[in-house]
Order: structure tokens, then C-alpha cells, then sequence
């Protein structure tokens, strides 16, 4: 059989119908498995050219992770003494490495510290982002454990052909500004910007392990995970390795102490959404050459974009996000268009219902509303068709209009000075942090280290 570009169309038909007819070309259009990396994220297309929602089984499969079942949640209760968070309860933090392991060493005294991060992509962020953070203030108020959270600007802007290092550190600083309003306690919480901490003197011990991760980690492990290309730049081959180190605590003596033989056995517990998982697999794979414990890792899925559960919210489509900044007028608009669950006229709604899985503003919901059983009071009607799109629609304005008033609030608290002192290197408060000796030695070895760049500094007069 000629290819279709051989044959001549005949006179007054549309191009390539008279060599190829409707029926094979629809057996033409070829499906698209999904895509979760830190870069692209798509729930895939199907057979027909439809795009599909993003599949959180098989992911699990896929990444060799395991599901957050009944047992754990219950041994979670037991360990804590708290309420596992609405997101565990309903399954929207879903899977984990290792968690199991993290509970373990809890009930036996032994302390470990959490680490999260953001790649600061716009100057607001989005309800979707407070996601991880959110859980992750939620696990440092249930173990009482420190926090160490990393701002990539450095990947964004070697990942961002349009972004520039000025632009994405003016990203970086408002980001901060947002995560520190969702209410972490200073005490506890160390933030760094990349390109900020990494290039100053108390980075060495951090420089160690990005030295040391770099030199086992192959090009050939990063084009199998990442799907890297000769067309991607060198920066980006060596970011992985950047964003390993910090989930140990040996790179943040100032936090852990001095005695790295002892401060390497410091877990860690990675919360993050599941695009993530790549940079930690790697990590994971590659810690013990290093001598270091395997970071644990808890993985929440994606809010949704407001046209559908096929991508997730993002900060670069303004139509499929609602912002931390945006007004509540705004926030109203935004939900009036969201993708609808619902049938296509009220009688049809009425006699069959809507359908809750698909049904955007529904989603929402289930991220946001704490009350469990008014959550499923509103599903219950919703299907049966008592209630009705509109209404669905004005319950989750609502609810995200609370959720953001009450985070502008804090927001305002969040003055310069503030963002400063929790992105200062410092000692932190926890149950086993260093001792007296320890704590003045990480006191010496940074001052030491201040008094050699003045000294430098000096001598460039």
C-alpha cells in the first residue's frame, strides 16, 4: 500500500481522504503513556486522543514505591498519639520509602529531621504548592523534629532557557516569604536559597557532599532517570547531586554538631510531591558509598489544574492555577470555569447525579476541607443529584476563599527581617540537638570562618 504523501488527492476531495479514510486514520493516533518528572507532568493520552488522569498505581509500580495502607496509618496513630492529617486519611499523601523505618526509630528515642523544597518559578505561589508544606508543618508539630527546607533557583534557572538568575532570585525571596506564612516554627526551620548559601562560608561540609554524590553518580543514571539528552546543559547533570546532599545531616554541622561519625546517623524524612521521586531515587541508590542512611520519603499526588485531573496545577498557566495573591473575586471566576463533574442539564443532574471523581471543584475539597463528614455529605448528594454543579461550584469558593484570606493574614506578618533570620545558618531547638561542647564548636568553626572572608576581604582594599 502507497504512503499517504504518494498518492494524489482526487480533484474537489479534502487532502488525504481519498488514500486514507476517516476509519484508519483514527487507528492512527497513537496513545501517550504518562510523564511524572521534576519537569513535565501528564496523566498521558489514550487510544482515542483523549488525555487520561494521572494514575497513582501505577506510579507506584513504576517507581518501586509502596502504597500508605490501613496498617501504617494505624501504626502512624499509635506511634504519634495524633490524628493522621486529611491528607494521609484520605489517601492524597499516598505512598512512601521507608516511612516504616522513620516510625521505628521515633518510638525508640532516636531523632531524625525533615527536609522539603521548592523551585521558585513565579513571584506568587499557588494553592497547589502549599500542598507538601502544609503536611510537612503538620510532621514537624507531631515529632517536634527540625526542618530544613531548599530553594532550588539554581535548577530553575538552569532548567529555564527564559528565566535569569535575577529573576529567579527575585522568585526565591518572595517564595521564601510564602513558606514561611504557612506557619513553620522558627526555632525548628532553617530555609536556603541554593545560589545564596551554597557560594558562602558555611557551605563546606554541604560542598563535601555534593563532591562526594557527584563523584558516584553516572551520566548514565541521569539520562535513565531524568530522560536527559545531549541537548541539556552540564549544570543540570550536576543538580542532582546538589539536591542529595541535603538530606544529610552531616551538610549542616551548625544544626547537627561537629561529630560527623555521629551525625551521619541522623535520618531523614523527604516530603514531597511524586515528581520529585527521580532526585531520590538517585539518592537513595547512591547514599550508602557514601557511608550515609537512605533517606525515607513520603510522596503526596498533584492538585489538580482547574481544567482537569489529566495535569496539575501550575504556576506557569495562570488559567489552571489559583494563586496565594489572588483576590477573592478572582478565586470565584477561576472555580465558576473549572472543569465540571456535572451532567449537562439540571433534570439529567437531578435523575443520575455528578460524578465526584472527576469533578474539579469536588477535588478541591477533598484537599482543603477539614470536616470529614461534611466532605462526605457533600459527595452523598452530589452523585445522588440533590445537589447540583452550582452549588458544588460556590461550596469550594468558599472553602479556598478561607483557606487564602487566612493565609494573606499571615502573610502580612512575614516581614523582611523575619525571612532573614530563618534563611540565617543557625543553631536550631530540638529534642537531641548537640550539646553545650558540640553547639560552641559549630559556633567557633562558623565565626572562624567569617573572620577568614573579613580577612580576605581586607586584603581586596
Amino acid at each position: 500500500m502507497a504512503n499517504v504523501s504518494d498518492v494524489k488527492d482526487e480533484p474537489g476531495q479534502p487532502p488525504a481522504l481519498t488514500s486514507l479514510s476517516l476509519a484508519e486514520a483514527a487507528q492512527k493516533v497513537s496513545s501517550k503513556e504518562q510523564i511524572i518528572t521534576p519537569f513535565d507532568v501528564s496523566g498521558g493520552v489514550d487510544e482515542q486522543g483523549k488525555p487520561k488522569a494521572i494514575d497513582y498505581d501505577k506510579l507506584v509500580d513504576t517507581f518501586g514505591s509502596q502504597r500508605i495502607d490501613k496498617p501504617l496509618l494505624e501504626r502512624f496513630e499509635k506511634v504519634t498519639g495524633h490524628k493522621p492529617h486529611r491528607m494521609l486519611r484520605r489517601g492524597l499523601v499516598f505512598s512512601h520509602r521507608d516511612l516504616n523505618l522513620i516510625l521505628d526509630k521515633y518510638e525508640k528515642g532516636i531523632p531524625f529531621f525533615l527536609y522539603t523544597g521548592r523551585g521558585p518559578s513565579s513571584d506568587s505561589m499557588h494553592v497547589g504548592h502549599t500542598i507538601p508544606f502544609e503536611f510537612t508543618k503538620y510532621l514537624q508539630d507531631v515529632f517536634d523534629v527540625p526542618l530544613v527546607i531548599m530553594l532550588t533557583d539554581d535548577e530553575k534557572f538552569f532548567h529555564t532557557p527564559k528565566l535569569s538568575l535575577k529573576d529567579v532570585y527575585k522568585f526565591t525571596i518572595q517564595n521564601a516569604m510564602d513558606i514561611i506564612a504557612v506557619g513553620f516554627d522558627m526555632k525548628k526551620t532553617f530555609i536556603f536559597a541554593d545560589t545564596e548559601f551554597v557560594d558562602g562560608g558555611h557551605a563546606s561540609a554541604f560542598n563535601t557532599n555534593v563532591r562526594e554524590m557527584g563523584k558516584r553518580t553516572t551520566i548514565n543514571q541521569i539520562r535513565g532517570t531524568f530522560g536527559f539528552n545531549d541537548s541539556n546543559n552540564i549544570a543540570e547533570f550536576n543538580f542532582p547531586a546538589m539536591q542529595s546532599a541535603t538530606a544529610f545531616a552531616t551538610s549542616f554541622p551548625f544544626i547537627f554538631g561537629t561529630d560527623a561519625k555521629k551525625v551521619a546517623k541522623v535520618p531523614c524524612l523527604i516530603p514531597c510531591a511524586i515528581d520529585q521521586d527521580p532526585y531520590f531515587r538517585q539518592c537513595r541508590d547512591n547514599a550508602p558509598k557514601i557511608g550515609y542512611l537512605k533517606p525515607a520519603i513520603i510522596h503526596s499526588v498533584f492538585l489538580p489544574s482547574l481544567r482537569g485531573r489529566e495535569s496539575k496545577m501550575s504556576a506557569s498557566d495562570a488559567d489552571s492555577s489559583i494563586f496565594l495573591s489572588d483576590t477573592d473575586n478572582q478565586i470565584k471566576k477561576k472555580v465558576g470555569k473549572a472543569f465540571s463533574g456535572g451532567q449537562d442539564t439540571a433534570e439529567l443532574h437531578r435523575e443520575i447525579g455528578g460524578r465526584t471523581t472527576v469533578d474539579v471543584p469536588f477535588q478541591y475539597l477533598t484537599f482543603f476541607m477539614e470536616d470529614d463528614d461534611e466532605l462526605e455529605r457533600i459527595r452523598v448528594a452530589y452523585e445522588k443529584g440533590e445537589m447540583q454543579s452550582g452549588e458544588m461550584k460556590m461550596a469550594c469558593t468558599k472553602e479556598l476563599q478561607a483557606f487564602v484570606t487566612s493565609f494573606r493574614e499571615r502573610r502580612k506578618t512575614v516581614t523582611d527581617e523575619v525571612r532573614k533570620e530563618f534563611m540565617r545558618p543557625r543553631q536550631l531547638v530540638f529534642k537531641g540537638m548537640p550539646d553545650e561542647k558540640q553547639r560552641q564548636e559549630a559556633r567557633s568553626r562558623r565565626i572562624k570562618i567569617i573572620e577568614e572572608e573579613l580577612e580576605l576581604l581586607k586584603r581586596e582594599e
